[in-house]
């Protein structure tokens, strides 16, 4: 976790930096002044950066042994349980689904946004409770 807090960390120094100059060179050159949304938005974007960055710093003190810090770890040091998939699950295809519908209903017509939120709703909670009910159980 300390390699990729790291990498996070460059990343908002990167972003800082390119929005700052992005907001000097619009400001200059537009006939119009600043560009409001790419300024603020590249900004924005490093301050996300720095909350991913602090975020798995901190888990890095509290978990100082990972295998991706180590540089003489062997590809075994990370092998495992890396969690616990339903291989025969249909909640994922109507995740999608309700996602596609909620998607179309801002191109095409809000009252289909509201029938996409109702399924992802029904959706993402079968998924959710889908080891509650019973192994298979759909």
């Amino acid at each position: 976790m300390r390699t990729t807090a790291r990498i996070f960390t460059i990343l908002m120094v990167f972003f800082l930096i390119v929005g700052t100059v992005y907001g000097f060179m619009s400001a200059t050159y537009e006939p119009l002044g600043l560009e409001p949304v790419g300024f603020y938005g590249i900004l924005l974007l490093g301050g996300l950066s720095a909350m991913i960055a602090a975020v798995l710093g901190m888990n890095a003190r509290r978990h100082p042994d990972r295998p991706e810090d180590d540089d003489d770890a062997p590809v075994s040091a990370d092998a495992g349980i890396q969690g616990s998939f339903s291989p025969f699950s249909w909640w994922p295809w109507w995740v999608s689904i309700a996602a596609a519908l909620c998607f179309l209903g801002v191109a095409a017509g809000w009252w289909i946004t509201g029938l996409g939120a109702v399924l992802a709703i029904y959706a993402i909670t079968g998924w959710v409770m889908e080891f509650s009910r019973g192994q298979f159980a759909h």
